[in-house]
């Protein structure tokens, strides 16, 4: 899973180098054009800082630690969280909230997936884990990850598509 995030901060770092190239620094850029450079400086800065927390929680996961996998879980959503509260200028709004929807598409798949390993982990002879809806539910928290995912790439190619406009 990490993977595909991994890559998606790699396309935001390229839409923002894109953005920033277009101007060099020693041109008068505009107040909108500044505005849009720092947004998606900041969207960068977020995007790394969520790739970094979530490296935490594939650790706590490796480990099989439910405890640690729901404290970095909430720590990849307080990355999401600077994400949505960014300063956001007028023609940067649509790609903002596309940017948050995949964010919160990601946030409920780790939420799933911590709350089934949680009722693995915490089942018992006298109340055990019904495994025959494991299939079915780890596969909607990969396709939720999944569509999260879709969903960061698509507000990538729309602010490199900004970028040519």
């Amino acid at each position: 899973m990490r993977t595909r995030l991994l890559a998606v901060v790699c396309g935001a770092a390229l839409a923002l180098g894109a953005l920033a190239g277009c101007m060099s620094p020693n041109t008068g850029a505009t107040d909108q054009q500044q505005a849009n450079r720092t947004y998606m400086t900041q969207v960068n800065l977020a995007m790394e800082d969520l790739n970094e927390r979530l490296t935490s929680f594939d650790d706590a996961v490796a480990r099989g630690d439910a405890v640690t996998m729901r404290t970095q879980a909430d720590n990849a959503f307080s990355a999401i969280d600077d994400l949505a509260a960014i300063d956001t200028p007028d023609a940067m709004k649509d790609l903002q909230q596309n940017y948050v929807d995949g964010c919160n598409t990601l946030k409920g798949a780790l939420n799933d997936y911590v709350d089934l390993y949680t009722e693995i982990s915490s089942a018992t002879e006298e109340h055990p884990f019904d495994y025959s809806t494991y299939d079915e539910r780890i596969k909607a928290v990969q396709d939720a990850y999944n569509q999260g995912i879709d969903q960061l790439k698509a507000a990538d190619e729309e602010a490199l598509k900004l970028n040519e406009d």
